[in-house]
């Protein structure tokens, strides 16, 4: 029983569906390449097109090889197309924006707010250390 078990472990991986899509050039492979990095997964939201297996990756992994094969598509294309349809979420790196600004600087502002706060509870308690003194 354990080792079917074991043996159905390790073939599952096996069963993963690999595409493999052929180019007129290195450069259109290699831009694809970049591209299915560089955009995440609508569904899967925390991985990119390559790391995703979902429907949705495979479709647009699809996508994106007719357009570059097909329709001769730039990066820009792409980006372009991708943003209109699915919106800033697909990118993995999202312009600076208005509506972004937040994403981008949170961290700074969390940080800034976070050392304000200690040395605030530094000099009261070297206050409250000098007033018992």
């Amino acid at each position: 029983m354990m080792r079917g078990l074991l043996l159905w472990l390790c073939v599952f991986p096996a069963w993963a569906v690999v595409e493999t899509y052929t180019f007129d050039t290195p450069e259109q492979q290699a831009l694809y390449h970049e591209m299915v990095r560089e955009l995440r997964c609508v569904v899967c939201q925390n991985q990119n097109l390559i790391e995703s297996n979902a429907p949705i990756a495979q479709d647009l992994r699809q996508q994106l090889y007719q357009m570059i094969r097909y329709q001769a598509a730039t990066r820009d294309d792409i980006v372009g197309f991708m943003t209109q349809r699915y919106g800033d979420f697909v990118l993995y790196r999202p312009p600076l924006q208005a509506n972004s600004w937040l994403l981008w600087f949170a961290p700074v502002l969390m940080f800034v707010f976070g050392v304000g706060l200690w040395v605030q509870f530094i000099r009261r308690s070297q206050q409250q250390g000098s007033a018992h003194e």
